[in-house]
């Protein structure tokens, strides 16, 4: 099975600092990553250019075999939006909107009608553990059920690729566990590939495959057998 995301060569440079130094990666359908590293080792720069958020240097950046980092600005935009999903450390969740609401929120901004949205977002709620909560606002959910709202919203655009930024860093070590459980079950379960960038080593072993990152280049690698 050819890869769902890969990164060929991938070089980003600030200035005379080198934030990736050639680095490849791919990762498959089910297939779950996790990227580790000491801070300023590159791996959120690695996840964010597998993302579009950031234009490598050099390299090349595929999304099942199209090359994607040479895309115009708005084409790229689009193709966030409809093919990736994002969680990021505190679900950055609109304050102003019920969870129901925030899931189906970018299902509506690609001219999805609101009952519809609402409808396949909500199909998420019962195997993430969040029936009776669906109109509550951010305000009135607990860490863990804001992030499990935050990966109802990624998985809801029935996306290609899952990336995950710090997921569980503002969340207590059971409530990790459980959230990370779930977005990789999840995952799993649509296909879709998981990207994660984690400081927790507990957290990466949910992965099938994590990679060590050190001064903008790979340093490590290591595969699970996930059940």
């Amino acid at each position: 099975m050819g890869a769902v995301l890969a990164g060929h060569g991938l070089v980003k440079k600030y200035g005379s600092t080198t934030a990736l130094g050639g680095v490849d990666v791919e990762v498959g359908e089910r297939d779950s990553l996790a990227i580790m590293g000491p801070s300023g080792s590159g791996k959120s720069t690695l996840l964010h250019t597998l993302a579009g958020i950031i234009r490598p240097d050099d390299g090349q950046v595929l999304l099942r075999g199209e090359r994607i980092d040479s895309l115009g600005e708005n084409r790229l935009s689009a193709l966030r939006r409809k093919r990736f999903g994002f969680v990021f450390q505190c679900g950055q969740l609109l304050p102003e909107l019920p969870a129901e609401e925030n899931v189906a929120l970018p299902l509506m901004l690609e001219g999805v009608p609101r009952a519809e949205a609402v409808a396949r977002g909500r199909r998420w709620f019962a195997p993430l553990g969040l029936e009776g909560l669906e109109r509550r606002r951010p305000g009135q959910l607990s860490g863990g059920q804001a992030q499990r709202v935050a990966i109802a919203r990624a998985l809801a655009v029935e996306p290609d690729v899952v990336f995950a930024d710090e997921p569980t860093g503002a969340l207590d070590q059971r409530t990790s566990t459980e959230v990370v459980q779930l977005l990789t079950f999840a995952t799993r379960e649509t296909g879709a590939a998981l990207v994660m960038v984690t400081h927790d080593a507990d957290v990466a072993a949910h992965c099938g495959r994590v990679l060590q990152v050190r001064d903008g280049r790979i340093s490590g690698y290591s595969q699970f057998t996930i059940a």
